[in-house]
């Protein structure tokens, strides 16, 4: 399989070094929406999809103004995975799988553009995006993303152990080389997407975690800003720290059989796609 790191969704917002450790307090920080798209022989699947082409044609209602306004989305149209699934010379028709780490505004809106595609996604994200059990997660998902009626196909927490995680394989249609890996805590369905590359393991841990340093082998740390955030938009503490820890822990234990990364972390996204 063919692996793409796409970006499909730049954002700055204002806090510069509280947000990215790097110089700079009075400037924006930068976040990226970290997609993958894989190649198969036969089709592609998308791993997340960032803000979609209406994020663009009309980012107020699509991806809503205070989303826009607390992370400074920047909306471009050369970012939609369509437009880059275009320029490497693919068919967005050939889109047959949507992979979804969770279904928050900016992995799930660009689901629109892929209606005839497969959604795969753990049950519980479902439950909570399409029928809200209250008002935090009302706010948090736009309901207008899936006003389409994706095609679903939602998974329960079975599966075979993957590097001491819970995994759910035989994604149905999908290669065996790929499958999920719950990583709840963020929301209550979140979820990892491991990929068998052949030469070793991607893990895309979606918003497990946020900041390069939080994986540092020796000394992890976040930005304090970021780590506020993190603590902000997190559906369930507990087990999102318990996951984090283990990410560590694979990250550390296992750096020459996977590779972990999370959506919106630039450093890391620079990295895999040079």
């Amino acid at each position: 399989m063919k692996v793409h790191h796409l970006n499909c969704g730049t954002m700055r917002p204002a806090g510069g070094r509280l947000l990215d450790g790097r110089p700079g307090l009075l400037r924006r920080a930068e976040l990226v929406a970290h997609c993958l798209l894989i190649e198969t022989g036969d089709s592609l699947v998308l791993v997340d999809t960032g803000f979609g082409t209406q994020g663009v044609t009309r980012p107020a209602e699509w991806l809503g103004r205070p989303f826009m306004a607390m992370v400074g989305a920047r909306v471009e149209a050369a970012e939609t995975a369509v437009a880059q699934i275009k320029a490497l010379g693919l068919d967005p028709a050939d889109v047959r799988h949507v992979v979804a780490t969770h279904l928050d505004v900016d992995h799930a809106g660009g689901l629109a553009d892929f209606p005839n595609a497969v959604v795969h996604v753990r049950a519980e994200e479902h439950r909570a995006a399409t029928s809200p059990a209250n008002a935090a997660e009302k706010n948090r998902y736009r309901a207008a993303q899936f006003a389409h009626r994706p095609l679903w196909s939602t998974y329960d927490e079975t599966g075979e152990p993957w590097f001491g995680f819970d995994a759910v394989r035989s994604l149905k249609g999908l290669p065996e080389e790929i499958l999920l890996v719950p990583l709840t805590g963020h929301t209550r369905g979140h979820t990892g997407v491991a990929i068998d590359k052949g030469d070793g393991w991607l893990l895309h841990a979606g918003d497990a975690y946020f900041f390069h340093g939080q994986l540092d082998p020796v000394a992890p740390n976040c930005p304090p800003g970021l780590t506020a955030f993190q603590n902000i938009v997190q559906t369930l503490r507990g087990p999102r720290l318990e996951n984090l820890a283990r990410l560590h822990e694979l990250a550390r234990e296992h750096q020459d059989e996977v590779t972990v990364f999370s959506a919106h972390s630039p450093v890391e996204f620079a990295a895999l796609r040079r």
